[in-house]
C-alpha cells in the first residue's frame, strides 16, 4: 500500500542550510551526560499496534512471517481506551527510574503523536484517535523524571524508503530496506529522508525529549542517513539533549542489546533488556526473570559503570499486566534501600578483587560497593585495597561490620587482604550491598607482587 510521505518544515530546511554551512560538527560538552550516567535506571516501552494481537514489534513484516495488510490491520483494535500516563509514571518512578524511554514509531511506521507527515499515526488510523506522546512526556516531568523517545530511522510502510542498495551488495536483499538492482531510487530517497527530518523535527518542536533513543540505523551509512545534519538540527534545537548509540556513529553512549557486556565498555553505556523474552506485550511470552534476576543484573550494570534500560510492553489499551508492575515494584523496594549503591556511582573495581559479586565506587572513589549475589559464609573478601579503612557497614541496614587486613608486604606496599564479618542477620533478601569507607581516594594495587 502506498503512502504519502507528506509535507517537509520550511524551517527545518533552513536550519539545515545554515548549519551545513557553519561546518558544523558533533559536540561534546563538558557535564552534559552527567545526569545520564548519574541515572542508572531508564524503563523502556514498546508500545504499538502489534500489542493488539501480541504480535512481534514491526519485524513480521520484514519476515514475511505475516503479511503486511494483516499486520497493519491491527491498527484497527489499538484503542488506549485504558491510557493513563501518569499511573504510568508513578510506577516507573516506584521502580526507581530516573528516566523512561518511549517507543515514538516503531520500524512499521505507526507514529503515536499526531505527525503531519501521512496518515500513519494514532490519533487518524487507531480507535484512539489522539496524540499520546504529549500525555505522557507531561506525566513524566511531573514526576520528576526524564523523558525519552524512542525513533526508528528506517520506515517500512514509507514507499521512498527502500529506494537504495548497498554499492557492493550481490545477490538478493530483503526488499523491505532495498531496491532491486538496477532499480535504486536516489531521488526517492531524498523524498523520504526530508520526510524522515520533518517528523523528527515534529517530536523536537512538540516534546523536547531529554533523550532521543534511535534505532534502525544499521540499513545506511551516516552520510546516506545524513545523521550529522539530523544531529545538528536536534542540538540546535537543545544543546543539552542526549543521544544513544544508533546514529550510525554519531550518538553519546553505547547500546548493548538484551547480552549483558561481558567486558568493560569505555565511556557511557546502556544496557537495554525485556522482563521476559519480548519488547512488546505478548501474552504467550511467560518466561518471565524473577525481581531477583533483574537485580543481579542490574547490579552488573552497576559494577560496569553503566545504566540499565528495562523494558515493559503494555497492552493495546495501555494498561501494563501485573507481571511487569510486580517485578518494577520489587526492584524499586531494592532500589530504594541501597539507593546510595545505585545513583551516582560509577565503575567498580577490576576483575579479580572482589568475587563475590560486582562492585562499584563512590563518584569521589572513596567508598568501595560490593554487591553479594549471595549469602555470604562468615566472611567476603577483598584485595587490593592500600588505603586506610574508616568504616565498613551495611548499605540500607545501618549495620557497622567488624573486619581487619592480613598478610601484605608493607616494604614494597603490596597491601593485604580485607577480610569482612558479614553476620546472617544483617542480609537483604535479594542482594546484600556492602559499603567500604575509605580514608582518601581509592588507591589500588593491581601488581603481582614480587617473585
Amino acid at each position: 500500500m502506498k503512502r504519502t510521505a507528506g509535507t517537509v518544515f520550511p524551517a527545518f530546511v533552513i536550519l539545515l542550510g545554515s548549519l551545513c554551512a557553519a561546518g558544523w560538527a558533533v559536540a561534546r560538552e563538558p557535564g552534559r551526560l552527567d545526569w545520564f550516567e548519574d541515572a542508572k535506571l531508564g524503563i523502556f516501552i514498546h508500545w504499538g499496534i502489534y500489542a493488539v494481537d501480541g504480535t512481534v514489534e514491526s519485524w513480521p513484516i520484514h519476515s514475511g512471517e505475516i503479511p503486511y495488510e494483516k499486520y497493519m490491520s491491527q491498527r484497527k483494535g489499538f484503542t488506549a481506551s485504558a491510557y493513563d500516563p501518569n499511573a504510568w509514571a508513578k510506577l516507573f518512578k516506584e521502580a526507581g527510574a530516573r528516566y523512561a524511554v518511549l517507543t515514538s514509531k516503531h520500524h512499521d511506521g505507526m507514529a503515536l503523536w499526531d505527525t503531519k507527515q501521512g496518515k500513519l499515526s494514532m490519533k487518524k488510523a487507531t480507535p484512539a484517535k489522539r496524540d499520546l506522546i504529549g500525555p505522557y512526556c507531561e506525566a513524566l516531568r511531573a514526576e520528576g523524571l526524564r523523558v525519552g523517545l524512542y525513533f526508528s530511522h528506517l520506515d517500512w510502510s514509507h514507499p521512498d524508503y527502500a529506494t537504495l542498495r548497498p554499492e557492493k551488495a550481490t545477490g538478493e536483499l530483503n526488499k523491505w530496506d532495498y531496491a532491486d538492482k538496477g532499480k535504486e531510487d536516489p531521488q526517492a530517497w531524498q523524498r523520504f529522508l526530508k520526510f524522515h527530518k520533518a517528523q523528527i523535527l515534529e517530536i523536537a518542536e512538540q516534546f523536547n525529549p531529554d533523550l532521543w533513543w534511535f534505532d534502525g540505523d544499521w540499513t545506511r551509512n551516516a552520510e546516506e542517513w545524513d545523521m550529522k545534519t539530523v544531529r545538528a538540527v536536534l542540538e540546535k534545537h537543545n544543546p543539552e539533549a542526549v543521544f544513544n548509540s544508533r546514529m550510525a556513529g554519531l550518538g553519546d553512549y553505547a547500546t548493548p542489546e538484551q547480552g549483558i557486556p561481558s567486558s568493560r565498555i569505555e565511556g557511557p553505556w546502556e544496557f537495554c533488556m525485556t522482563i521476559n523474552d519480548s519488547w512488546g506485550w505478548r501474552p504467550g511470552d511467560t518466561n518471565f526473570k524473577s525481581a531477583r534476576q533483574i537485580i543481579r543484573i542490574f547490579a552488573d550494570c552497576l559494577g560496569g559503570g553503566g545504566n540499565l534500560l528495562l523494558d515493559i510492553g503494555p497492552k493495546a489499551d495501555g494498561t501494563i499486566d501485573e507481571a511487569y508492575t510486580s517485578r518494577l515494584k520489587a526492584l524499586g523496594r531494592w532500589v530504594a534501600k541501597h539507593q546510595e549503591a545505585v545513583y551516582g556511582t560509577r565503575v567498580g573495581l577490576p576483575a579479580g578483587h572482589f568475587y563475590g559479586g560486582p562492585t562499584s565506587l563512590s563518584r569521589d572513589s572513596a567508598t568501595v560497593y560490593l554487591y553479594c549475589y549471595d549469602i555470604p559464609r562468615d566472611q567476603v573478601q577483598v584485595k587490593g585495597i592500600r588505603n586506610t579503612i574508616q568504616a565498613v557497614r551495611v548499605v540500607g541496614e545501618g549495620s557497622s561490620l567488624t573486619f581487619r587486613k592480613m598478610g601484605g608486604a608493607a616494604w614494597i606496599n603490596v597491601p593485604g587482604i580485607l577480610f569482612i564479618d558479614v553476620p546472617e542477620c544483617v542480609n537483604d533478601p535479594d542482594l546484600t550491598v556492602i559499603a567500604v569507607d575509605l580514608e582518601g581516594k581509592l588507591d589500588l594495587y593491581t601488581g603481582k607482587g614480587r617473585d
